[in-house]
This record gives structure tokens, C-alpha cells and sequence, in this order.
């Protein structure tokens, strides 16, 4: 059966709610759908926020050929297919083809680079939909030949509009409930509002918390879910459980976080938690995020599976972290303490006759810390 959320979704720029700074009269969008301007583009917007539902108006609007590919799944492959359909077509008057690629910021380079030529020589008018900066997700070369649209959350009012286009009878307390918890997401509204009316037949604030708690929670990346599961996964290798720390990692990856937030975070536990113990760890931490770079999902989760299995087995060591901890808290607390004048490099005149770098040994046992600290030991046998 289709989603209530499919159903309801604006087939035109007329019935499209919000982002007036894009779509309203003389703005950019609204400009370019209705002088069927031809060019790639990428939208940069929180979930729901209606960038699937603008990038398809778009596309009917240019009587184009829409391809609709998430970054999460598809590949090198699955580009090439489309380029190579009707490869003629588009210089024939026939209609362009768009390519819709949702989550480009999942994308790796490798893959981003190989679909660069094919915008460039416009066989592909590319529309990238993106929940991250695309400055920091998407390459230079792609970046530079879109533009880039930017998508606020939806308004209260926005989001008001949306839920009665339901046609599902709500309460005011309801409604208020749901605008807040749904934080701008439209989709996320929708959704709640129809999984709640097939279970209770009754929308009311009780109803939609308990068909909330039925479901998974949407794993938002600025959420407390993500916050949770990523401490599980850190703290699992920690106490060395390798089968708790598979088990969260799978639980992001199906969840679409980031797989290179997570290989960042067992490079920074290489060196946190396992430091001196093994200084492997940390070389193998980096091989399994270059992996992830150059991989991408689905099969990165292979790499990441076995870095985490091999660094909840190593042996644990924190006194580096430690130290480190120590002595910024007494560059906190101290300030800029005068650097010893045998530790300075002379380099000029005034500088040696001052003393700079005077009896300085190279292997000295004399501690080297400032005066103020003399004697200090931050690193622990």
C-alpha cells in the first residue's frame, strides 16, 4: 500500500509548502522551473524538508527523464546504466535526463569522481540532496559545476498546513505535540500521523507517544540516539566486548550514519584508549578509514567490522591521554610559563648574546619542563 506521505506528496510548485526564499514568486527555483532552465544543482536541507518533492518538480517541469538513485546503495554502476540509456537521446531534442542522487554526501570520492565527466559534458543534469555542508562532503570539481540551494526547516505554520492536507482528524494538543517533536520534518509527521491512525484509529497525544515508542526512533545524527550508540560502540571496545561493539556498529550502519564519523572515532580510540599498549592500533585505525574513503557502503562495513573486532581485542593503555589531559590543564592554569633559554633557538645575533640555546644538550637528563614546572611528571609507568 503507499505510504500516506507518497500519496499527498505536491505534484506541482503551486502545491509545494515552504522554502519561499527558493520557490516563491522571482526566486531562483520558482525562476528556473518555470523558464525550464537545464542545470545541476544540489539541496542542502534537514529531513523533510521537501528536497526529493522539489528535485521531482523540477524534472516534470523540463519534461526530463528522472533517475533516482541514494548514495547509501548505489554505485559506479548503476551511473553508467543511466548514461548509457538512450546515450543519443539528449542530442536529439529527446528529454534530458536527470539524475536525482539522494545523500550525496555519501558518496566517496572515487565514486563522485567518476560521476564528474558525465555532468560536465551534460549527459547528466545532476540534483544532489544532501542533510550535510556539501563543502566539506562533496568535491571541489562537482561542487564548483552546481549550485547550491538551501533548505530551512519547515515553518509551524508550514508544518500546520502539511498535517491537515492529511485529512486525518487531529486535536489541537495533538497537533501541537507532534509540530514539536517532528522539528521541522514534514515526512516524519506524516508518517507518525498515519502509523497512529492505523493503530488506535484515534490521534491523540498518548496515541502518537505510543506508537513512537512501538517503532524504532529515527536515528538523527544530531540526536540523543546517535549520541547513545555511539558511546556504546566506544565503550564496548573499551572493555574489550568485541561481540557488543559489532552489534552497535551494525546498528549505525543501518541506521545511515556517517561511516566515516565512525572510522574517525576508532582512529581517536587507536591512540585514547589503546595508545602505548599497541602503536599498531592506530596504523590499522587509519588503514580502516582510508578503506572506508575509498570503498564506500555497503562494503566499508566490512572494514569497519574488523577494525573494531581488532581494536576491542588489543590490550588497553590511556597514560598518553592521560598525560595530555594533565599538562593542558596546567597550560590552562599557568599560561605561557617562560620557555628555558637553553631550549631556544638562536637565531640571531641578539639572540645568543641573550643566551638562547646556551648549554643546551641534546640528551640531557635535566628536565626541560619550565621552572614553575620542574620536577612534573605527566606520563605514568
Amino acid at each position: 500500500m503507499e505510504p500516506l506521505a507518497s500519496k499527498i506528496r505536491p505534484k506541482t510548485l503551486e502545491e509545494f509548502i515552504g522554502q519561499e526564499h527558493l520557490v516563491g514568486e522571482n526566486k531562483p527555483l520558482n525562476i528556473a522551473i518555470k523558464q525550464k532552465h537545464l542545470f545541476s544543482f544540489i539541496l542542502w536541507g534537514p529531513p523533510g524538508s521537501g528536497k526529493t518533492t522539489l528535485a521531482r518538480i523540477y524534472a516534470n517541469s523540463l519534461n526530463a527523464k528522472i533517475y533516482e538513485l541514494s548514495a547509501v546503495s548505489a554505485g559506479k554502476a548503476d551511473i553508467k546504466k543511466i548514461v548509457d540509456e538512450n546515450s543519443e537521446g539528449i542530442f536529439k531534442g529527446i528529454s534530458p535526463k536527470v539524475l536525482f542522487l539522494d545523500e550525496i554526501h555519501r558518496f566517496n570520492k572515487s565514486q563522485q569522481d567518476f560521476l564528474l565527466p558525465y555532468v560536465e559534458k551534460g549527459e547528466i543534469t545532476l540534483i544532489g540532496a544532501t542533510t550535510e555542508n556539501p563543502s566539506f562532503e562533496v568535491i571541489q570539481a562537482l561542487l564548483s559545476r552546481c549550485r547550491v540551494f538551501i533548505l530551512n526547516e519547515l515553518s509551524e505554520s508550514d508544518m500546520r498546513f502539511i498535517i491537515k492536507r492529511t485529512g486525518l482528524k487531529i486535536d489541537k494538543e495533538a497537533e501541537d505535540w507532534l509540530i514539536n517533536m517532528a522539528n521541522g520534518d514534514a515526512r516524519q509527521a506524516i508518517t507518525m500521523l498515519e502509523n497512529t491512525n492505523e493503530l488506535y484509529k484515534k490521534i491523540t497525544i498518548e496515541n502518537l507517544k505510543n506508537t513512537l515508542q512501538s517503532k524504532f526512533l529515527r536515528y538523527d545524527k544530531k540526536g540523543e540516539e546517535h549520541y547513545n550508540t555511539i558511546s556504546a560502540f566506544i565503550k564496548s571496545m573499551r572493555a574489550s566486548q568485541p561481540d557488543a561493539a559489532l552489534y552497535y556498529l551494525a546498528r549505525m550502519i543501518d541506521s545511515g550514519e556517517d561511516p566515516k564519523f565512525i572510522a574517525r572515532r576508532m582512529v581517536i580510540f587507536a591512540s585514547e584508549d589503546i595508545g602505548l599498549a599497541q602503536p599498531t592500533a592506530l596504523v590499522v585505525a587509519n588503514d580502516v578509514f582510508r578503506a572506508v574513503e575509498i570503498i564506500g557502503l555497503p562494503e566499508c562495513g566490512i572494514n569497519l567490522a574488523a577494525g573494531a573486532a581488532y581494536l576491542s581485542q588489543c590490550k588497553k593503555n590511556r597514560s598518553a591521554y592521560e598525560a595530555y589531559i594533565s599538562a593542558m590543564e596546567d597550560v590552562k592554569k599557568f599560561g605561557n610559563l617562560l620557555i628555558p633559554l637553553n631550549l631556544r633557538n638562536p637565531e640571531t645575533k641578539l639572540m645568543e648574546e641573550l643566551d638562547y640555546g646556551k648549554d643546551y644538550e641534546k640528551y640531557s637528563k635535566e628536565s626541560f619542563l619550565p621552572d614553575k614546572l620542574k620536577g612534573k611528571k605527566y606520563l605514568r609507568d
